[in-house]
Formats: structure tokens, sequence, C-alpha cells
């Protein structure tokens, strides 16, 4: 019985240091990865700022050929809402909505999260002329996790992981926009 109670208040014991320590941990995380497209900025502006598109690149997009998917307003403008609603954990259900559109610059994108977990992210994608046929993609985003799943940010380095499913997405778009 005193090695069962020992354990337990050990197990209490870890429990309550991670729960101290996400008290004093970051919050946030950002994450960004870039990539040049030989296409001019425009073309490429013109092919992201449509959210429909995605389906061609985002690793995220692709990754439930049988998602259920709602789209409600004009695509490729402000207030145009992309929602999907998968079987699949790590697709999950939530939507986007394309925020703010700077023509051939820049487009921001709130992210709402409803499965596995709720949560609200920032997102943009960017554009910037390097030639005149060579663009550079930018693809970011920010997110939070509240207390106590802050923690988690101690032990799983989330914008390594998601930056590397950025990559692939920006590799498909560059593979897309270069045929």
């Amino acid at each position: 019985m005193d090695i069962l109670l020992a354990i337990l208040f050990v197990i209490a014991g870890l429990i309550a240091l991670i729960l101290i320590i996400a008290l004093f941990s970051k919050k946030e995380y950002a994450v960004e990865r870039q990539i040049i497209i030989n296409k001019p900025r425009q073309k490429v502006f013109d092919y992201i700022r449509f959210l429909k598109n995605q389906e061609q690149y985002s690793k995220w997009v692709m990754m439930d050929p049988n998602v259920r998917r709602d789209y409600r307003g004009t695509d490729g403008t402000v207030g145009f809402v992309a929602a999907w609603d998968s079987d699949i954990k790590d697709v999950g259900k939530g939507e986007q909505e394309i925020k703010n559109l700077k023509e051939g610059e820049r487009m921001d994108l709130e992210i709402r999260f409803v499965k596995p977990f709720k949560s609200i992210s920032p997102a943009y994608m960017t554009t910037e002329t390097v030639a005149d046929s060579t663009t550079k993609v930018r693809w970011g985003f920010n997110g939070k996790m509240p207390y106590p799943m802050n923690a988690m940010l101690l032990f799983i380095n989330i914008p390594e992981l998601l930056g590397k499913d950025l990559e692939i997405s920006l590799n498909n778009l560059k593979g897309v926009l270069e045929k």
C-alpha cells in the first residue's frame, strides 16, 4: 500500500510540476515558409487567392479525398469561407475565411478549427516579385495554445512539424504553377 501511495504522489507531483511550468511557458507560436516560383507575381497571386485551388497543392486539404466541403461567398474575395468536415482525426473539422486582400501582394486568412480541438489561427500568404517572371511566396500562420495545453510546446516543436507541411504544400504549389 505504501508503494502505491508513493507512486500516486510521484504522479501527482509530476502533473503539478508540468502545470506550474505551463504557467510560465510560451503560449504562442509562429511558422513561416517560403519558396521561389518561376511565374510572374500577379499570376501566382491570382491562383493562390482562390481557396478552392488549395485542393491542388495544400497537404492538409489533400489529406482526405472524401472530406465534406462547404463554401460560402465568392471565392477569391474578402469574406469567402471554405469549410471542411472529415472523419480522419488529423483533418478534423473547421473553416478558413479570407479576411483581407492586398491585390497582388497579400491574402490574410482566419483558420477556425472545431475538431480535433477548438482554436483560431490567423494565417497569410504573400507574393513578392524577385524578377519579371519569378515570385517569392511566403505562407505562414500564428497559433495560440491555452493553458495548460501550452505545456505541449515544451515537448513538441509545433512550428517544425507544421513547417514541414507548409514546405510540402509550397513545393506542390510550385509544381502546379510551373507546369
